[in-house]
């Protein structure tokens, strides 16, 4: 979508002047004398330029671009670059076409400096002008990639990172997402990832709440640059809903096997991710959902979380470990050459002990550290940590004797509830007297009765 600058009012149509003086002038300008010949291209510019005829003047300054171009005469290209953009009363919509057609002849030049000298002259007249802001950003991304193709990830970054994209109401919504998701990808290469969190913000995912190709590609290209941010910052949680947001687009679902991979992933950063009321009804979904049986391993793996069992880690390892390490979609979670593989793999013995401790207070009232300590599979030390790590998260009640070394999981109520537990209890109790005497009464009068058949 092009922007249609304001038009003034045209005082003399030039256009049959120009239809006749044009091709002479620009066939000077190439096989005669250069400078004469743009010199009178200047002088009907101006002629046309004052008599406010819009379409004439936009003519003439992309002949007179053309006549730069084709005779290689790039310092003088500069030179009017600036100096057209500059002239009194020019016209926007001239303007607007100039820097079109030196945007469309540019990808002729392969002479990498002499590209990037005409694309910052172009980005210099471009500079707070709303009708070519388009025609900037555009630049401006062409820039970057020159920039990032020479290895200044950091310039290239910058570079993006000028425009405001999300306030251009001209351009396209597809290209705006493009250029925007193309400002995150450069903050990722640089590890920028707090500026990537704020840019990341700025598109809106119903964008891609439609069945179109196009979007439907954007959509994948968008969420894998989001697990790529949560990823680094640790976020598993919102890692593992990006991959099920991904499931719901068409051209995974028609995939099966790019499907299951999606699943697979959404199952092992689910586990990976801190126990919370959010996480636990996660797991419960998808447990629930049928397409999970297509990958039995991983939901068994998520039942074994799920359910309310002590977890033996040495026997997890040699049932799923080798999957986990060695899957051919998996093993890059996991890839112990990395210290991400590493960390993860840390973590997700972290989630199985962390498992252990939310059982042992379900069923456990009062327990010692070393018996504690046994069944994680733990030192004393070690158990104790995670322990007061859980506790300080409020995931589970626990106060520690050090001196006896016993883990109480009981509360103290304060007094309202302490009242209404009692009462509770009391009501509960009544219930069952009044019950068992009822019993006793039926079982008197049953009794009674056979006694009087009898007589």
């Amino acid at each position: 979508m092009e922007v249609i600058p304001e038009s003034t009012k045209m005082e003399v149509d030039y256009s049959t002047t120009v239809d006749e003086s044009l091709p002479k002038l620009e066939k000077e300008a190439k096989e005669g004398s250069f400078f004469e010949g743009l010199e009178k291209l200047l002088n009907l510019e101006k002629q046309v330029r004052t008599g406010a005829d819009a379409i004439s003047t936009g003519r003439v300054l992309e002949a007179i671009v053309r006549v730069c171009f084709e005779s290689k005469q790039w310092d003088a290209l500069c030179e009017q670059l600036v100096s057209l953009t500059k002239r009194r009363s020019q016209l926007k919509a001239a303007v607007s076409k100039m820097v079109q057609e030196s945007i469309r002849l540019l990808e002729g030049v392969t002479d990498k400096e002499l590209k990037i000298k005409i694309i910052e002259t172009l980005r210099t007249i471009t500079a707070g002008k709303i009708y070519v802001e388009v025609e900037r950003a555009r630049l401006t991304h062409q820039l970057s990639l020159m920039l990032e193709e020479e290895g200044k990830i950091g310039e290239a970054a910058n570079t993006m990172q000028e425009l405001q994209i999300e306030t251009y109401g001209s351009m396209d919504k597809q290209e705006k997402v493009e250029l925007i998701m193309e400002q995150m990808r450069l903050c990722l290469q640089r590890k920028d990832y707090i500026r990537a969190q704020i840019i990341s913000k700025k598109i809106s995912t119903r964008v891609f709440q439609t069945d179109e190709l196009l979007y439907q590609k954007l959509k994948l290209r968008y969420y894998k640059l989001m697990i790529e941010l949560d990823e680094a910052d640790g976020k598993y949680l919102s890692v593992c809903k990006h991959y099920r947001s991904l499931l719901e687009t068409p051209i995974i679902e028609e995939d099966e096997e790019e499907r299951k991979n999606m699943m697979r992933h959404s199952v092992i950063y689910l586990l990976l991710s801190p126990f919370d009321n959010e996480q636990s009804d996660l797991a419960h979904r998808i447990l629930s959902e049928k397409r999970t049986e297509t990958i039995p391993l991983y939901r068994e793996l998520l039942q074994t979380f799920v359910r309310n069992e002590l977890i033996h880690w040495g026997d997890l390892c040699t049932k799923y470990e080798g999957e986990l390490k060695g899957g051919p979609q998996s093993s890059h979670v996991f890839n112990l050459a990395s210290d991400e593989g590493n960390k993860r793999w840390t973590e997700l013995k972290n989630r199985a002990v962390e498992h252990n401790i939310r059982v042992m207070a379900k069923y456990y009232t009062r327990i010692t550290l070393a018996r504690m300590a046994e069944l994680l599979d733990l030192s004393v030390e070690e158990s104790e940590q995670f322990l007061s790590n859980l506790v300080v998260a409020k995931t589970v009640f626990a106060k520690v004797d050090r001196l006896e070394g016993i883990v109480s999981f009981t509360s103290n109520l304060n007094p309202p509830e302490a009242l209404n537990a009692w009462a509770g209890n009391l009501t509960t109790l009544m219930k069952l007297v009044g019950r068992t005497t009822h019993l006793i009464n039926k079982e008197e009068m049953v009794y009674r009765h056979l006694l009087q058949v009898k007589e």
